[in-house]
């Protein structure tokens, strides 16, 4: 008996050597902008899908069509008859709403991402949060919850540099923005050269995000996702 209430008494002792504390995690700003950014991103990629089906060809320069060789193909077939694939058939043309879906997510996105920096900017979650601290070379953190420095180099790619040029090589296709700021098609070789760096930035983009699910699975996804909703994390700490 002595033995068992020892053992008993040892092991409420571990136990409460961790508590459990409930902390902030992310701010309100920042869940909302990172929900709706998805969103956008989901359905940019669904809708823009749909729109290369009708030219899956790619040039480079201010001019593509059919009569011209092109940069390079992707071997899927068009929506278009007249578009050579080496395809014997057509898909069904989704023109329509794809282009009106795309438009409107970009937009969203854009302001979304406008909100998103200026929080950034005046609650200072770029430096907490974002850029490498701790010199380049400290690739692992020791807190679980916060970015090592790989990881913050990859997220400010994507904030400062993957998501503004795929925004400007989008503008850079429409013939309204092209006719009131012509420069931003012109520093890029032209409207096809927009179209192709629009497609790349896009395949990146993919990438990143499949990068990031897949490591956020692998460090709990379901702490993560929770936090990301709520704003608050569970911390177990020494007591």
């Amino acid at each position: 008996m002595l033995a068992k209430h020892m053992a008993a008494s040892t092991a409420n002792l571990t136990a409460g050597n961790t508590a459990a504390a409930v902390v902030p995690r992310h701010a309100g700003v920042v869940r909302a902008t990172h929900w709706i950014a998805a969103g956008c991103l989901f359905a940019l990629l669904l809708s823009g899908v749909e729109i290369l089906i009708s030219h899956p060809r790619f040039y480079w320069g201010e001019t593509g069509n059919v009569q011209m060789e092109p940069l390079f193909t992707l071997p899927i077939p068009a929506s278009r008859g007249s578009v050579p694939t080496g395809y014997g058939f057509v898909l069904k043309d989704q023109n329509g709403w794809s282009r009106s879906l795309h438009f409107q997510s970009a937009w969203l996105l854009v302001f979304t991402g406008a909100l998103y920096a200026a929080f950034g900017l005046v609650a200072r979650h770029f430096r907490r949060n974002l850029l490498p601290s701790g010199g380049w070379s400290r690739m692992a953190a020791d807190d679980p919850w916060s970015y090592n420095s790989l990881q913050r180099i990859a997220y400010s790619g994507v904030v400062f540099c993957l998501v503004p040029l795929m925004i400007w090589t989008g503008l850079a296709m429409s013939p309204g923005f092209v006719a009131a700021f012509p420069f931003t098609v012109t520093v890029l070789g032209g409207q096809q050269s927009a179209r192709t760096i629009h497609f790349f930035a896009t395949v990146l983009l993919v990438l990143f995000v499949v990068a990031h699910v897949t490591m956020v699975w692998r460090a709990g996804f379901t702490e993560r996702v929770r936090a990301m909703i709520t704003g608050r994390m569970t911390r177990k700490e020494d007591a």
